[in-house]
């Protein structure tokens, strides 16, 4: 899936810095930064049809699992586990055997490059997860640990609503890798499934 989605933004985003041929906007009577505009909106319909689901079925080491923590990837990963595995996601942590606590979600835009003018050519985007696991008791499985994805993108005040979708979808695509690589960090994690009891026997 990530592979997928990946090769469709590289492919969209060659797309979107190109100018179309003047015959073809000259048919569709618009200009370059419009056609760009809808070229976006149609690729990010694309993308949505990809979703965030999982490649096969993921096999986690717990049934079920309370999410909490940033509102928007706690409902895509909620999304992505019901669709993509067995384990129950729960409305509530006393039902679950586990707490997956997103700590943090963060976006960032820092520019990378300027022109001989001083005007900002290139930037990064960042997208960074924070999160962590436990168990009812708070017993820690996976300590906090963080996620860190970036796309560089050209930039131009001179189309700046087409590049405002540009970067959306690059935010998506990144919330997508994030949902899929916290998953995978998941079915790694080692839970101590001995009873209380052992485990106070330590």
């Amino acid at each position: 899936m990530k592979n997928t989605i990946s090769g469709v933004w590289r492919a969209a985003t060659r797309f979107l810095r190109l100018t179309p041929h003047p015959s073809l906007l000259s048919v569709l009577r618009l200009p370059p930064p419009a056609f760009r505009l809808i070229a976006s909106a149609a690729l990010c319909v694309a993308l949505g049809a990809c979703g965030f689901h999982l490649r096969g079925q993921a096999l986690l080491p717990f049934d079920s699992v309370y999410i909490t923590g940033a509102p928007v990837f706690v409902s895509q990963l909620s999304r992505a586990l019901r669709a993509g595995s067995p384990v129950r996601v729960t409305n509530n942590s006393k039902d679950a055997q586990v707490t997956l606590q997103i700590l943090s979600e963060l976006r960032e835009r820092v520019i990378l490059s300027l022109s001989a003018a001083g005007r900002v050519r290139e930037i990064t985007l960042r997208y960074r997860v924070s999160y962590r696991l436990t168990d009812a008791k708070g017993i820690e499985y996976i300590p906090a640990s963080e996620l860190v994805l970036r796309r560089d993108v050209t930039y131009s005040d001179t189309d700046v609503l087409g590049k405002e979708q540009e970067e959306a979808l690059l935010y998506r695509d990144m919330l997508s890798d994030a949902v899929q690589q916290v998953v995978r960090r998941l079915q790694i994690a080692k839970l101590d499934v001995r009873s209380p009891a052992t485990r106070d026997e330590k």
